[in-house]
């Protein structure tokens, strides 16, 4: 448990630093800090890769499901990959919130920061569930499977693409419960009028990212679960990949249609995790493969994203 607490201990750290410090103040971040904090987020994602090594060699952690610590880093590495390219879908669907509710970009980082706060309590209890499952009931994997070949599907279908979020349940759940505003007050979620305490769009953008970020959860829990259920892995990666989400959106959100290539990598990723799950019992690729796989599909993506021109 020591290695968890020291761990979440870093993570606690690096939030108060961010807000507290580096963005103490609101300010529109601009493409070249959102570039700098991402190659930040992600250099210590990769660094923390020989940490895996180290505790998995020096048997500081429990090690449940037997890995030599090579496996234990390829296993992280693929894991944060997974995490990392299915955070660019959720990007998309930020931005969609975000213009929505016409949250000026002074604030967006304020209300990414308290969502990611959020993101990474509940993902913390899903893997938990999640690993549990897996482990007591051996069959559950073919269920994940199923459904992340049915979420690929979806994805290539483009059924998310007319995601309107004052139309979703989760808006009128919370206009019929509680009194909203419509003005921005500052960087408050919560203002009186007339003795009457409202939300502001700040909080409902805040409310809809974060039970949206619940629902990507259910696609990247059971993709990182194909690759290990070791919960430390599982937890860092997933946790680290979340810590970078704020600044890649802030980095790719403004070049979206760049990338439009990318969703077909996600399928790829989705559907090849799905198989994974589905054959894990009959089939056992050496973690390069899953490595390989994940790279190649973003790589490909990004490539053909850069060099295929689109038509007018």
């Amino acid at each position: 448990m020591i290695v968890w607490i020291v761990f979440v201990a870093f993570v606690i750290v690096f939030l108060a630093l961010d807000l507290g410090v580096f963005h103490k103040n609101d300010h529109v971040i601009k493409s070249k800090e959102a570039g700098i904090w991402t190659a930040i987020w992600v250099t210590i994602a990769f660094a923390f890769s020989g940490v895996i090594y180290w505790l998995f060699n020096a048997e500081i952690i429990d090690n449940p499901t037997g890995l030599t610590p090579n496996n234990a880093v390829l296993k992280y590495i693929t894991g944060y990959l997974i995490e990392l390219s299915l955070s660019v879908d959720n990007v998309f669907v930020i931005a969609v919130i975000f213009s929505s509710f016409k949250i000026p970009a002074l604030y967006q980082h304020r209300v990414l920061f308290w969502g990611i706060l959020g993101a990474i309590v509940f993902r913390a209890l899903m893997i938990f569930f999640g690993v549990a499952l897996i482990t007591k009931f051996e069959w559950i994997i073919y269920v994940f499977g199923v459904f992340l070949l049915y979420t690929a599907f979806n994805m290539l279908k483009g059924e998310d693409e007319n995601f309107d979020p004052k139309n979703s349940f989760v808006f009128k759940t919370i206009k019929k419960i509680y009194p909203v505003t419509s003005t921005m007050h500052g960087h408050d979620f919560f203002v009186k009028r007339m003795g009457i305490n409202a939300a502001t769009p700040l909080f409902v953008a805040l409310i809809v990212i974060e039970l949206t970020d619940i629902l990507f959860a259910l696609d990247s829990i059971p993709a990182i679960l194909a690759i290990t259920a070791d919960p430390f892995i599982v937890f860092s990666s997933n946790i680290l990949a979340i810590l970078g989400l704020r600044s890649m959106y802030f980095l790719i959100s403004r070049m979206l249609e760049k990338f439009r290539y990318i969703n077909y990598s996600l399928v790829v990723i989705l559907a090849f995790v799905g198989l994974k799950m589905l054959f894990s019992h009959y089939i056992h690729l050496p973690e390069w493969v899953s490595l390989t796989v994940i790279s190649v599909a973003l790589i490909s993506g990004i490539l053909a994203s850069t060099l295929i021109k689109d038509k007018e």
